[in-house]
């Protein structure tokens, strides 16, 4: 049996809203949990048992949502922006379900952006801890020598501490700037712009072109769409194929020491990770 949890995170996992959402409408008065209103978001319940409405209807059966999108430059990875930018979600087709991004891209990064509401799915894909690799299209501001692309292979040595090996390959050197990719298997704050900074260069363009097996293709800038079965079982394999979580000791608490908390999607704490 699962214990019970908060009024707010059975709306949230229920896809109906954020938590966010879900405590303002609990606070309006707007949900009934066995008949009566309830007003606190924090009030116990058990979905499978409790009889919860919102605005009079049953709370919709979770159907897994699992997407694809090509995140333009100059749109913010969150649901709303206080400076009013344009925010992944203004992408998304009218009537979508409440899903949340796996990771994030900065402002000035472009590429392949996945949304789920799966969060223990999103929680692995995005975990350093499975190892799942990224790939990203690199422009550099100029042309980076053979040994400069060879530490970026190596691990180039950051504030936060050294980073994994990384795969790169060199496409061209257009008028004298290096394009180049690299697949990374971590999710530091901005890494790649600090890796590539670390060998005395800076970006001028950056995109996601894969994660994992799955490849950004032929998308179109600004367009989303579900992913396949045979998508989403490769995805589930390349996690199942990484290294789990290491037991306690000191050898994961040296690692942890030299990096900043952990935070994989957006429905969750935040503290910029997965951000390239």
């Amino acid at each position: 049996m699962r214990p019970p949890v908060s009024l707010e995170r059975a709306i949230s996992k229920a896809g109906a809203a954020s938590r966010v959402e879900a405590r303002a409408w609990v606070a309006a008065g707007r949900v009934k949990v066995g008949g009566r209103i309830v007003r606190d978001p924090r009030r116990r319940v058990d979905p499978a048992r409790d009889r919860i409405l919102l605005d009079g209807r049953p709370l919709p059966a979770r159907r897994p949502i699992y997407l694809a999108l090509h995140k333009p430059k100059g749109t913010v990875t969150t649901r709303r922006d206080e400076r009013g930018r344009r925010t992944v979600y203004d992408l998304l087709p009218a009537g979508t379900p409440h899903v949340v991004p796996i990771g994030r891209l900065d402002l000035d990064t472009s590429g392949l952006l996945l949304l789920t509401n799966d969060t223990a799915f999103a929680h692995e894909l995005a975990s350093p801890d499975y190892h799942v690799p990224k790939t990203y299209q690199v422009k550099a501001s100029s042309r980076l020598a053979e040994e400069a692309l060879d530490r970026l292979r190596a691990g180039p040595a950051l504030r936060d501490g050294p980073t994994r090996p990384a795969a790169v390959e060199r496409l061209r050197d257009p008028g004298g700037r290096t394009v180049f990719t690299i697949t990374i298997t971590e999710g530091r704050n901005r890494q790649v712009r600090r890796m590539v900074e670390a060998v005395g260069a800076k970006v001028r363009t950056l995109a996601r072109i894969a994660i994992g097996p799955l490849s950004l293709g032929a998308l179109p800038a600004g367009a989303s769409r579900p992913l396949t079965a045979s998508e989403l079982a490769a995805l589930r394999r390349t996690i199942a194929a990484g290294p789990r979580r290491r037991p306690r000791g000191a050898a994961q608490s040296r690692s942890r020491s030299r990096r900043p908390a952990r935070s994989y999607c957006c429905g969750m704490r935040s503290s910029g990770r997965w951000k390239a």
